[in-house]
């Protein structure tokens, strides 16, 4: 990926920040915050090496985080190639529709991930890469999963507003293109007459029934015995 070429080396955290940090938390906000770096990270030849693609977000370029974050950018061949790579227990044809492009995403996220990490650590064996994705599979396939869920969701609430605004705005041009003809203005044209008739019709006979002079009879008395 030429974008993610360019990206440089992230930064750690420093040993004042990570000192502060734990001073104004409970500890089990800073057991939960060490358990979530254990899982993000791994401790390769004394380097950490961030399993979590989000923590590079700081290097990365405009192309490279819409690479990252939208579903779809690599080509289906090269998903579908390594579906086993990352889920070997799993039969793909017995999966529902959804369920199966939720994987698919999952299994683009690893690929893309593991290109950005090469990328940052350049270093790496190829043994050592192997360890880097033994982890992660272990420990980011559900947040892949839950990440690709909601893309997906937002992507399909867009399209569908997308496809109500473009109803709308055909619907409204074909009303002006249908009122634009001539023979729409000829037919009109009487309706739009009769109708003027018709409404000074109906005021001047309300009007009528106004001034008109109520008359109210009297009411019957029964004779006194």
């Amino acid at each position: 990926m030429a974008a993610a070429a360019t990206l440089g080396y992230p930064q750690s955290p420093s040993p004042v920040a990570v000192t502060a940090v734990s001073s104004v938390t409970t500890p089990d906000q800073d057991q939960l915050l060490q358990r979530r770096l254990q899982q993000d990270s791994i401790l390769i030849a004394g380097k950490t090496i961030y399993l979590n693609p989000f923590l590079y977000w700081r290097r990365f370029d405009a192309n490279t985080d819409r690479w990252l974050r939208e579903p779809g950018q690599l080509e289906e061949e090269q998903i579908q190639a390594n579906r086993g790579r990352f889920y070997p227990e799993l039969a793909w044809e017995l999966l529902a529709d959804e369920e199966r492009q939720v994987k698919d995403g999952a299994v683009e996220m690893f690929l893309k991930s593991l290109e950005l990490i090469s990328t940052f650590n350049p270093e790496l064996t190829a043994g050592q890469l192997l360890e880097v994705e033994r982890k992660m599979a272990v420990t980011k396939k559900k947040a892949f999963e839950r990440w690709v869920d909601r893309s997906l969701r937002r992507r399909e609430q867009a399209e569908a507003k997308a496809r109500r605004r473009f109803d709308r705005e055909r619907m409204l041009r074909s009303w002006l293109e249908w009122a634009s003809l001539d023979v729409t203005r000829q037919a009109l044209l009487p309706a739009a007459a009769l109708l003027v008739l018709a409404a000074g019709a109906g005021w001047w006979y309300g009007s009528q029934q106004s001034c008109r002079q109520v008359i109210v009879n009297p009411g019957l008395t029964l004779p006194s015995r």
